[in-house]
């Protein structure tokens, strides 16, 4: 479901960069531009919304996410380093402004309502999730743990998941983002997380045959 509300949105493109609501997302902002945006939206509500760029397409995402700055600090050579948060996602309507900073005309974008129950497939990616973490602590040797504060509301878990997805998946990343289902976005990610649990685990038995042939 779309929300009606439009609203100007100042815009940092990153390459292969997608953040979803309630993700952490440090910057450093050096160039100059990127400057001014900064200093209008201390000035202003403190968001600014990220859209993934494509270096391979060149091209910007029409699907990105209010960030908001939680914290900044400016050094002397005027760059500074930023800690913010992920807020609401939004559909980039046009760009507006292209200097001296880019400018678009953003309408913010929700998930579908919910009509039944998530919560045993939520338990099926929070599953997969601890077998993939399990896996991975014992092909690198070391104990490996989810963090105590993992959402419990399937949306929330969806978007945490999709924000944690590791290696070059940029692209599966961009498309959870855009999903506005929650229950087909919480399923995207069991498949993938089970496609690479089933990788870990055959990884594992590999690991463990050639020990068992060297004793």
């Amino acid at each position: 479901m779309t929300d009606l509300s439009v609203r100007e949105l100042p815009l940092f493109p990153l390459p292969d960069v997608v953040l979803f609501p309630q993700e952490v997302l440090p910057l450093h902002i050096f160039e100059f531009r990127y400057r001014l945006m900064l200093k209008s939206v201390l000035d202003s509500d403190r968001r600014f919304g990220v859209v993934r760029w494509d270096p391979e397409q060149k091209a910007m995402a029409s699907i990105g996410c209010c960030a908001e700055i939680l914290q900044c600090q400016t050094q002397a050579d005027e760059r500074s380093n930023l800690v913010t948060i992920g807020q609401q996602r939004f559909r980039l309507l046009n760009v507006v402004r292209e200097a001296p900073f880019m400018v678009g005309l953003v309408c913010w974008l929700e998930d579908e309502p919910v009509e039944v129950d998530l919560q045993p497939l939520a338990n099926n990616v929070r599953q997969a999730l601890q077998d993939v973490v399990d896996l991975s602590g014992k092909l690198l040797g070391q104990q490996t743990v989810l963090p105590n504060d993992l959402p419990e509301l399937p949306r929330e878990l969806s978007f945490w998941v999709g924000g944690h997805l590791g290696g070059a998946v940029a692209d599966h990343q961009q498309q959870l983002l855009e999903m506005t289902s929650t229950s087909d976005r919480l399923q995207r990610e069991l498949d993938l997380l089970d496609h690479t649990r089933r990788q870990l685990a055959a990884r594992t038995v590999l690991k463990d045959t050639l020990k068992d042939l060297e004793s």
